[in-house]
């Protein structure tokens, strides 16, 4: 009897495990069209994405109330939320601007080069309900071999209204990081432009 009931227990866990899997997401998404490449006249350098304590899981963090967040076990990021977080941030900028992504390599000498920090202050998503984010960053212009010759440093805050599950959610965080991407990348070619320059509006919905 004790053999049998142990062995229904174990089916009971294999069948409750096949009914609810567990999924992964990234923040990538499929190879997007990039600007056609241009003389490199300058390049980025996107550093390690800065991610509070509470979001920094393997899980997703899903707000369930005014102050109440679960971690959701059977929904995870493929990597680190900060890997997956630049990782979308690089994808973004190259394809808005057309230029190669240098951190991990030296650039040629007296290559213009824009190095962008991004931190990620506040992260809000709630199932068939929305996406907030609030993130700090600043892009700062240097040659290959000096230091910072100029400094920006703005801030985004982005909200969506999500419809849907899981994957909606995830979705909801990408187009919300696109915008503050999409802002940076407004910076850089204004800068790169040259002129007077100033952060763009903070919000966007």
């Amino acid at each position: 009897m004790i053999r049998i009931g142990s062995l229904l227990c174990v089916a009971t866990l294999l069948c409750a495990c096949a009914a609810d899997p567990t999924h992964f997401y990234t923040l990538l998404r499929p190879q997007a069209q990039a600007l056609a490449p241009r003389t490199q006249a300058y390049v980025l350098d996107v550093q390690p994405v800065r991610i509070p304590a509470q979001l920094d899981q393997p899980e997703l963090v899903v707000r369930q109330g005014e102050g109440e967040v679960a971690l959701v076990e059977t929904r995870r990021w493929i990597a680190p939320l900060g890997e997956e977080v630049r990782g979308a941030l690089v994808a973004r900028l190259k394809q808005k601007l057309g230029v190669a992504e240098v951190s991990q390599l030296s650039p040629p000498p007296d290559t213009r080069v824009y190095r962008v920090l991004l931190d990620v202050q506040r992260l809000d998503a709630q199932l068939a309900r929305g996406v907030s984010l609030d993130a700090g960053w600043s892009v700062l212009e240097v040659s290959a071999a000096s230091a910072p010759r100029q400094r920006w440093t703005c801030a985004s805050a982005v909200s969506l209204a999500v419809t849907g599950g899981y994957e909606n959610l995830v979705v909801g965080i990408q187009q919300a990081l696109d915008r503050v991407g999409d802002q940076i990348a407004t910076l850089i070619s204004a800068a790169q432009a040259g002129g007077t320059l100033s952060c763009p509006p903070a919000s966007a919905s």
